[in-house]
């Protein structure tokens, strides 16, 4: 008997609803299946999309704000419609045979991991929400509407899967780098964003200011991109690093860095993120001053 099974069984024999049971053993058993592609703080889809399932992911990736260390998976219908909870259990069925299911599944990993599953398909005859905790159905929420459940699964999210307690600064910087990355995926402005967890909106996390708190985010989107084998700026880095002109490099070097800082300065201008035009005269000269500090952090590392 694998763990799984044997936890579905002591949560039987402690008297919890075998329904309910045996839907969260076999949720935790799909996450484990795919959890070598699955990145922590991240909603992942599990498999390539089709072009139809593309506008749904965009949609869910919007509203999916997660804390650092959750897992959440994306299904698509090819995966996701096979997998329906146990016939008796009529308070779980929310999509007829046949139709196309979207779900969503995120697990908290503590020793007594908690569930919640959302079925978001537009085709779901009770689009809504699940949440299990050790074999027991902890709460639903039922809604009219795809737009509504996707509306209202944040606040599903942050009310029974986040993480409780206080975060490194680790944690926070990767929170608030999942969710500027969101915004350069999807160019909205609109990604769901605590800002009382993002340095970025509350840069006392970081002991930092609003100009620092910026510059942190763009230099640390930056590196990581430098440092990603299979990025796009990763190939404009390693072809500069090939230039053997050690002047051409390093002017090279230098317009790489600056056309990148402006990019992401240009899209949180665009997109609203930042109001440049509330800058005080001392963040200005501050912002001049991180502006050419950043380039040369930047620079640096490609070297």
């Amino acid at each position: 008997m694998d763990e799984i099974s044997q936890k579905v069984k002591q949560w039987i024999d402690e008297k919890k609803d075998p329904r309910s049971a045996h839907w969260q053993g076999a949720l935790e058993a799909i996450l484990n299946l795919f959890s070598p592609y699955m990145k922590p703080g991240k909603l992942i889809p599990v498999q390539s999309l089709e072009k139809d399932d593309v506008s749904v992911f965009e949609a869910a990736l919007e509203v999916v704000d997660l804390s650092p260390n959750l897992t959440a998976a994306f299904l698509p219908p090819s995966i996701a419609g096979p997998i329906t909870p146990p016939e008796s259990a009529d308070e779980l069925q929310r999509i007829d045979e046949g139709k196309p299911s979207y779900k969503i599944l995120i697990i908290r990993p503590e020793k007594d991991p908690r569930i919640l599953c959302a079925e978001i398909s537009e085709h779901a005859k009770k689009p809504g929400i699940d949440i299990f905790e050790s074999g027991a159905l902890l709460g639903t929420y039922d809604y009219d509407t795809q737009e509504d459940c996707l509306t209202y699964l944040t606040q599903a999210i942050r009310a029974h899967i986040w993480e409780k307690g206080k975060w490194s600064q680790d944690e926070y910087k990767k929170y608030t780098m999942n969710w500027f990355e969101k915004i350069l995926n999807l160019g909205k402005g609109t990604v769901r964003v605590h800002e009382d967890f993002s340095f970025f909106h509350s840069p006392t996390l970081i002991k930092s200011d609003r100009i620092d708190a910026l510059f942190t985010l763009i230099s640390e989107i930056l590196l990581k991109r430098i440092s990603d084998p299979d990025g796009q700026f990763k190939d404009a880095v390693s072809s500069i690093q090939k230039t053997e002109d050690k002047d051409l490099r390093a002017t090279q070097t230098h317009d790489l860095a600056e056309r990148a800082i402006l990019e992401l300065l240009n899209v949180m201008k665009e997109l609203e993120i930042v109001k440049f035009d509330e800058f005080s005269n001392t963040e200005n000269e501050r912002f001049k001053k991180e502006f050419s500090k950043t380039i040369l952090q930047i620079t640096d590392r490609i070297s």
